[in-house]
């Protein structure tokens, strides 16, 4: 099963949740066990599995990639003034893979996953989600 999930970005740098739209897609899909694959469309957006208790993580993120990754400074730049953002999302990577156990995601109480956005604000980003669907038990 695979289902897109679009969303819009407020601002150039930005984490924005995405587990429920995902918990919606397993829940129609009906699948017990098996794996979702989750990729995020776009050469400047990753996907992050990261805490979810407390923003400051992850504002923490975003300020940190900043500092290791600032602006201004790439060879790219001189094309669109992004070389920053690709960088991020090269190191964040684009996608996360999350066990499907019991008709519900595999992530810990403190977990949820994020769209990372390295180059907003944008009206229509994507994210692939795929359900794969585990081997039946005998």
């Amino acid at each position: 099963m695979r289902e897109i999930i679009s969303l819009a970005t407020p601002s150039r740098e930005t984490l924005v949740d995405i587990t429920e739209s995902v918990r919606d897609i397993v829940d129609r899909s009906r699948i017990p066990n098996g794996l979702v694959s989750l990729y995020a469309q776009g050469a400047t957006a990753a996907i992050m599995i990261q805490e979810n208790w407390d923003e400051s993580v992850q504002t923490d993120v975003v300020n940190f990639l900043s500092k290791l990754i600032p602006r201004g400074v790439w060879l790219h730049d001189a094309q669109d003034g992004n070389g920053d953002a690709h960088l991020k999302a090269g190191l964040v990577g684009p996608s996360e893979t999350i066990p499907l156990m019991d008709g519900k995601l595999g992530l810990s109480t403190w977990q949820n996953i994020f769209f990372c956005e390295f180059d907003g604000p944008r009206d229509d980003r994507k994210v692939v989600c795929t359900i794969i669907a585990g081997a039946k038990e005998k």
